[in-house]
């Protein structure tokens, strides 16, 4: 155990001791975040770790009447950590940067020690224009998300994936190759599940163009365009989708408003944490794509230079060929937030929030989540 403990005691000696050694400097961040959330599910509360008692993603609340409607939960599981590094070669910028939290898994129980896996959000390395590596896709734009203390937040609105790419930038301009991924519908006939496809060669592909006014306010216009694709023992069947978004943040005085509108046919799993399938398979066995919209509006009010508050709505559709994908799919989902966040001093913020969200399948089944949660945060 000494032989352990004077070995990270070295290496730490090592990292500070070149943390801006030359041309380099590397930096530690992240924050810890506790969450305590009573939630409300209409149709019962789904099974104690399940995602939906994580965060709110739209589509998994519909629960298990068995286990009751009214649920507490305690985590600390949105706490993250990330390392970064900056170097000057020769007049070119070189960055590293590495993300973990321990969202999502479902490896952990609340029995004894709350133990979960760290899972990658981010690995990437940048040289000057160019990216590599897992980040948000070029077609999200982060920094357009409402201040929500729920992890995503307008859940619905907003396209959100992280993936790997390679991305270049010039200016207000960035283009991308990204990894592809293919969720489909069955028809209706082999049982309307969801099929999830990696096959194929094509990457998916992405263009946006970010705009800052003199004013303040900065815009994003991006597309996509990409194969859907699968190819095993049932089917073999290829269709083109795409889609486009714009998003905004304007200052209004020392306020600001956000905005996101998302439309496209075949989306799939880019919007809405993938609520909606991007196609079906029709009984040709040939891919039909699914047409989707959605968009959020959030205004941020600061009531002092300590205390904020915002009211956000969120909202999302997909156009289903009932006859191909049955009555159990997603069809609409909406959601509202309103908070109060206080921040005594710059890296401490403490809040409550309340959630409403209802989602509705293509027979009309609905079922409707009321939450309320309290947050502290302290960034590292």
């Amino acid at each position: 155990m000494m032989n352990k403990n004077i070995l990270a005691l070295s290496v730490l000696a090592i990292i500070s001791a070149n943390a801006n050694a030359g041309d380099t400097s590397f930096k530690f961040g992240g924050y810890v975040k506790t969450d305590v959330m009573f939630s409300d599910y209409s149709n019962g509360a789904p099974e104690s770790g399940h995602i939906s008692r994580q965060f709110y993603v739209p589509g998994t609340i519909y629960g298990n009447a068995d286990n009751g409607n009214q649920v507490v939960d305690f985590q600390a599981r949105e706490s993250r950590f990330n390392f970064s590094s900056i170097s000057d070669i020769n007049g070119h910028q070189l960055k590293g940067f590495i993300e973990l939290d321990f969202m999502t898994h479902a490896d952990g129980n609340e029995r004894v020690s709350n133990s979960y896996s760290p899972r990658i959000r981010h690995a990437l390395v940048s040289f000057d224009n160019w990216l590599v590596g897992q980040t948000w896709t070029t077609f999200q734009n982060p920094a357009a998300l409402p201040e929500n203390l729920d992890f995503v937040g307008a859940a619905e609105g907003t396209p959100f994936v992280r993936q790997t790419q390679v991305r270049y930038t010039n200016g207000g301009f960035q283009f991308a190759i990204e990894n592809p991924e293919t969720t489909l519908t069955d028809n209706i006939d082999a049982g309307a599940g969801r099929i999830t496809s990696g096959s194929g060669m094509v990457p998916d592909f992405i263009a946006r163009y970010n705009i800052n006014t003199e004013g303040g306010a900065k815009y994003t216009v991006a597309g996509l365009i990409r194969q859907l694709n699968i190819d095993n023992a049932d089917y073999d069947a290829q269709e083109m989708a795409y889609g486009v978004s714009m998003t905004g943040m304007i200052p209004v005085g020392d306020d600001d408003l956000k905005f996101s509108a998302t439309a496209g046919s075949g989306l799939g799993r880019y919007m809405a944490l993938n609520y909606a399938n991007a196609g079906v398979i029709n009984g040709e066995g040939d891919i039909e794509t699914i047409d989707s919209f959605g968009g959020f509006v959030s205004y941020r009010h600061w009531w002092s230079d300590k205390w904020r508050s915002s009211l956000t709505f969120s909202g999302f559709k997909a156009d289903n060929n009932e006859s191909l994908t049955g009555g159990l799919v997603n069809k609409e989902s909406y959601s509202g937030y309103i908070n109060l966040l206080y921040s005594p001093i710059k890296p401490i913020t403490l809040g409550m929030e309340y959630m409403y969200a209802e989602n509705t399948k293509q027979n009309n089944d609905s079922a409707e989540l009321n939450r309320v949660m309290f947050s502290f945060k302290y960034t590292l």
